[in-house]
């Protein structure tokens, strides 16, 4: 088995598990490439991304790290609020709760965000 068979399939029972508890709630995705991290706010009813955060876009020219990624979350989560969301549900990817992705997720959370 493949690598990224293995991913695929982390992503998938997480995203399915989210679907099965997601309600009416938007959902936060994050996403982190070598280089940047990406948050953003969807709305899977409607299809389409409420808001979004991204050290590319805040031209954050460090490699991402957990002070990066505390920067991102209190800014998506700050944008969330002025968008009237409140209570979202996290999608952390094939990533683990861990390091970085955990970092965004309690920045996010102090700036306001439930989940």
């Amino acid at each position: 088995m493949k690598i990224n068979d293995i991913k695929d399939r982390i992503k998938r029972r997480v995203r399915y598990n989210i679907k099965q508890n997601i309600g009416d709630k938007k959902r936060l995705s994050v996403f982190i490439s070598c280089r940047n991290i990406y948050a953003q706010i969807i709305d899977d009813s409607a299809s389409h991304t409420i808001t979004s955060a991204s050290s590319l876009a805040m031209k954050l020219n460090k490699t991402p790290n957990i002070e990066v990624a505390k920067i991102i979350g209190h800014e998506i989560g700050k944008k969330a609020l002025a968008h009237n969301v409140t209570h979202v549900v996290f999608d952390r990817g094939n990533k683990k709760y861990h390091g970085k992705i955990q970092a965004l997720a309690d920045s996010a959370r102090s700036a306001g965000l439930q989940f």
